[in-house]
């Protein structure tokens, strides 16, 4: 342990890994702006600007999109929390360890959970999802669209329609793609979304964007119960069974971020800040052009990493944008690789969960690091540690494969 009076001086890294990754300077400066009070006039027009970027980054008119103050994980339970009502049925189609944590925050809802499963490594089939959905007729579909677990994406383009179709509720964990892979919430009839700032949005993990739509608002304000000490003296609770937490109730967080302005919470000053700037640049850039910037980067790394000899891991046709697994070969050590590309050249990439841990690494091309400057560094630093691990490479061919792609790409 050093000292804990020394200066804070974190080591320079490139976190080329699954998330969280290097926040772009322009969000960490606004970090850096003067604190104001939480019911300030120049701050809540800040939370109703907020509000508004981030209807264009979901790609939605929702009304009710806001942060909720927590890492990604606070706006999964947020959304969950007061959306589920004890003994409602949720289904939960699991293809990695993101789809585990559904089941798991669901059942301390009070939900019967119903699942089903694929191999890691692949998704759901829209039919499989359809006749699950007939089968056990839910509530709530809780599913994740891209799970870093295992690098992959689920098609959710007409899952929304199936679950109108069957008067269930569709809820999407977006915490790993949100403006690293199209998903227009409206165009695709989600009805609440959620994600973070850590990934593709270029932010540090600490606030949870989230959209819902009048479907959801619909069904939680029947349950919306606020807490004595802040009440109106006109307020009457819903008719609803009260919702098991307080800081993510979204009916008091709806207060909170509208007209009212009814005291909740105090809001994370700094991190709205962060927020407001991650979905600024996002808009400014043009989510299209942001697409495409991941799409380029993944042709990149994946084409490197298969010229140097490594095998990837998972269904490439539904291969996440930002997030590719590789895997290790046999005559390394995982570990050993990780360690010395951290050591050595201070680049971090990640490892898995559960079936696949020590299995493959998973190397992130995401937000800000998502740049072509930064996937050349990454494999030559890899091919070198590789080497120096017993794995060699032909000399170069990653780089230059990479290359090849950014140069047929024009840039």
């Amino acid at each position: 342990m050093g000292d804990p009076f020394d200066d804070l001086n974190p080591p320079p890294r490139l976190m080329m890994g699954p998330g969280p990754i290097n926040a772009d300077p322009r969000v960490e400066r606004a970090m850096a702006m003067p604190l104001l009070g939480q019911f300030d006039p120049a701050f809540t027009e800040y939370m109703n600007e907020v509000m508004a970027l981030y209807r264009g980054v979901f790609q939605t008119e929702n009304r009710w999109t806001l942060l909720v103050d927590g890492t990604a994980r606070a706006g999964i339970e947020a959304c969950l929390v007061s959306m589920i009502e004890p003994g409602d049925v949720v289904l939960v189609p699991i293809f990695g360890r993101f789809g585990h944590l559904m089941c798991e925050i669901s059942r301390r809802c009070g939900a019967d959970v119903r699942s089903i499963e694929t191999d890691w490594g692949t998704v759901f089939p829209l039919e499989r999802i359809e006749a699950a959905i007939k089968q056990h007729q839910p509530k709530v579909v809780a599913m994740v669209h891209g799970d870093t677990s295992t690098t992959m994406a689920q098609p959710l383009d007409g899952v929304g329609a199936i679950c109108r179709a069957h008067d269930a509720l569709l809820y999407c964990d977006a915490t790993a793609t949100l403006s690293g892979m199209d998903l227009p919430v409206d165009a695709w009839q989600i009805d609440a979304v959620s994600a973070g700032l850590q990934k593709c949005l270029a932010g540090p993990p600490g606030s949870a964007p989230v959209t819902v739509n009048a479907r959801v608002e619909a069904k939680v304000l029947r349950r919306k119960h606020i807490e004595q000490g802040i009440a109106p003296p006109d307020a009457e609770p819903g008719d609803g069974p009260i919702i098991r937490s307080n800081y993510l109730d979204l009916p008091m967080l709806m207060d909170y971020w509208s007209e009212k302005r009814l005291n909740h919470h105090t809001e994370a000053t700094s991190m709205l800040y962060a927020a407001r700037e991650c979905a600024r640049i996002a808009l400014k850039e043009g989510l299209p052009a942001r697409f495409a910037r991941h799409a380029v980067a993944s042709r990149a790394m994946t084409a490197g990493l298969r010229a140097m000899g490594l095998a990837l891991f998972g269904d490439q046709a539904n291969k996440m944008a930002n997030v590719t697994g590789v895997v290790i070969p046999e005559v390394v050590e995982g570990e050993a690789v990780r360690s010395g590309l951290l050591e050595d050249f201070g680049i971090e990439i990640g490892t898995s969960f559960g079936p696949l841990a020590g299995k493959i690494w998973r190397i992130g091309t995401m937000g800000y690091n998502c740049r072509k400057q930064n996937v050349l560094l990454c494999l030559g630093a890899l091919e070198a540690t590789l080497r120096r691990n017993g794995f060699t490479a032909p000399a170069g061919a990653g780089v230059d494969a990479a290359m090849a792609v950014y140069d047929e790409d024009g840039g």
